[in-house]
């Protein structure tokens, strides 16, 4: 049982570090919460959502990205979208991000 928890706890340390960059590269266009929970899963990274909803909040306190709440359906929801500061910032990581994939790569042939 330790050992399963262990694993666990490894890959979402591991998973933690890019779902900033892709959460960033997925702001391109207005999005809520779970719409870019499904997006994201869609694509093969499962997010949850006690780790996605933080996540947002800390990258637009950090000026990454923008929200504005809209009342649809009769419900409010949140929309993000990427700032200024933040396109700015996401080439920078994207290269970052293949630098480290070329490097671990290498490593672990």
């Amino acid at each position: 049982m330790a050992n399963t928890e262990s694993l666990e706890n490894v890959v979402l340390e591991l998973r933690r570090g890019v779902i900033v960059l892709a959460a960033l590269s997925q702001l391109g266009t207005e999005q809520y919460g779970y719409s870019l929970l499904k997006q994201l899963s869609d694509q093969g990274l499962d997010v949850d959502q006690g780790t996605l909803y933080p996540l947002l909040r800390r990258l637009e306190a950090q000026g990454l990205l923008e929200s504005v709440w809209k009342l649809e359906e009769a419900r409010p929801r949140r929309y993000y979208v990427i700032s200024a500061e933040g396109k700015k910032l996401l080439p920078k990581l994207k290269k970052e991000w293949a630098g480290i994939v070329s490097v671990m790569n290498k490593m672990l042939a």
